[in-house]
């Protein structure tokens, strides 16, 4: 009934920025918080940042002051800004959104993950 899909992941060097994009599509009727998450090799999935429908964001201490979350309510989108990358920000970045539904149930979505790799 829903999609999330990333795109914008990719290859860069140290130092260097990516903006990740994650749209959601189907049957909504509202998003509350969107998040990303990341999970790197051989690690647990973990928070990145998350973004409530009003704009209140949280984000982990590894990455505060390099990357910044926001959203795009009308498109149902969600993006990460990165900058100044380091390879230990090397994962696989996952969407998620507390999706309403049309029908007013809720549920929790992910979406297939995009790749970021760092090079040193």
């Amino acid at each position: 009934q829903v999609q999330l899909v990333e795109s914008g992941g990719g290859l860069v060097q140290a130092g260097g920025s990516l903006r990740l994009s994650c749209v959601a599509s189907g049957s909504i009727f509202s998003i509350n918080t969107m998040g990303w998450y990341r999970q790197g090799p051989g690690k647990r999935r973990e928070l990145v940042a998350t973004i409530t429908s009003v704009g209140s964001t949280n984000s982990a201490d590894s990455v505060k002051g390099r990357f910044t979350i926001s959203r795009d309510n009308a498109k149902n989108t969600v993006y990460l800004q990165m900058n100044s990358l380091k390879p230990e920000d090397t994962a696989v970045y996952y969407c998620n959104g507390d999706v309403v539904l049309t029908t007013r149930s809720q549920v929790n979505c992910w979406g297939q993950g995009t790749q970021v790799t760092v090079s040193s």
